[in-house]
């Protein structure tokens, strides 16, 4: 009986996109960088997508079951141009820095662009104040040690040292938030290349060497500049890019439905908020975020961070509200309560801004006609809770 692998949550980039993934290794045999499994043009239309053309397979390409024409479907919802940078950064073995308010999709970003050069998203250091040296080095396995002292099988690679014998990605998230000391040891694995193991000096393993195209693809929220600022070496070794908000509604409610309605399929729920009421959600994570409407009136911004991430969060929520209390309220009136909850995240004092926004904006919009809007307004009571 052949024992069937357990569920998860969320799958890899390299898991959930392996027959794209595979498409594109068979659909482009071009010029590929030393280690990638794909050439840079292939890990673009990954990320970005084939803009709703189907790719097809040259003559002579070696199928292994793939459908001869595919969709590329598009995972981040950003510039090309800044997606292209970073493909190039990576082809040049350098660091790249990914760096942004939060919730801008910079780990999505990183995740697929691992998961597209070197085949796993999966080698990855979570920064935190308690991450050690030995996360970016190597560490013991402690009871073999004690048997039969420093070996390489006692040894316990980090996701660095991995990547370097393979010559992969390696992402190091939130590296802001890592101490200094740990920072500087990503600043010689950057320059050398090389690890050394002094426990095992003598023998060939003493000193790990970076495989080809090996490189470290990093993170940093712009809001914590305050918790390890970056020093002026490890900065050098990095290239960084900005990920920024999305600047298109139609995009970014075209994401937050995409995203939200997966989540909803984790779960074999279907998701049914209307597009007005996804529409009109977006639309207040903008204003709120951007400190303006989109007709120009002036918005007091809350403090937290109004970010595509979270609007996906209330999407989701209302769609499981619809789905598993499908009488009792509408989508819609549920939003305000959503919206309060996620603008008093970082200050309950922030209501008040929230309420200056249902007194401006959505009522202004109300007085214009919009139903959707004079419903939103009359149910300005919930923020008074």
């Amino acid at each position: 009986m052949t024992a069937t692998a357990p569920a998860r949550q969320v799958e890899p980039a390299e898991d959930a996109h392996r027959e794209e993934l595979a498409f594109l290794a068979a659909h482009d045999d071009g010029l590929k960088p030393p280690g990638w499994r794909l050439t840079p043009r292939a890990v673009v239309t990954f990320i970005v997508g084939s803009g709703g053309d189907a790719l097809a397979l040259p003559k002579g390409a070696k199928a292994d079951g793939l459908p001869k024409r595919l969709v590329i479907s598009p995972k981040f919802v950003g510039e090309r141009a800044l997606v292209e940078r970073a493909v190039v950064t990576l082809a040049g073995e350098r660091g790249l820095l990914l760096v942004g308010e939060p919730g801008t999709a910079k780990s999505m970003l990183s995740e697929l662009l691992a998961a597209a050069v070197s085949g796993t998203s999966q080698l990855t250091v979570q920064g935190t104040a308690g991450t050690t040296e030995d996360q970016l080095r190597y560490g013991w396995n402690y009871a073999m040690l004690l048997a039969e002292g420093p070996s390489p099988r006692a040894l316990v690679p980090s996701p660095v040292l991995s990547a370097m014998r393979t010559g992969g990605v390696v992402r190091v998230e939130e590296v802001t938030r890592c101490l200094p000391e740990v920072q500087d040891a990503l600043v010689s694995i950057l320059s050398d290349r090389r690890i050394a193991v002094p426990e095992l000096s003598g023998t060939d393993a003493a000193t790990v060497h970076a495989a080809p195209g090996f490189t470290v693809i990093a993170t940093a929220n712009l809001r914590d500049r305050g918790v390890s600022e970056m020093s002026a070496a490890l900065k050098r070794r990095f290239n960084f890019e900005a990920v920024g908000p999305i600047g298109d509604l139609a995009a970014e409610t075209e994401l937050v439905r995409r995203q939200a309605k997966s989540a909803l399929e984790r779960v074999g729920a279907p998701f049914a908020v209307d597009d007005v009421v996804l529409e009109v959600l977006v639309t207040a994570f903008r204003d709120l975020r951007d400190g303006v409407s989109g007709e120009g009136w002036a918005v007091e911004r809350p403090s937290t961070v109004m970010s595509t991430a979270e609007a996906v969060s209330v999407a989701t929520a209302l769609g499981l509200a619809d789905a598993y209390f499908p009488s009792d309220r509408d989508p819609l009136s549920l939003l305000p309560g959503h919206l309060l909850g996620v603008v008093r995240k970082d200050d309950p004092a922030d209501a008040a801004k929230l309420r200056g926004y249902w007194d401006g904006a959505v009522r202004r919009r109300a007085e214009s006609g919009a139903r959707t809007w004079r419903r939103l307004w009359e149910l300005r009571d919930v923020l008074e809770g």
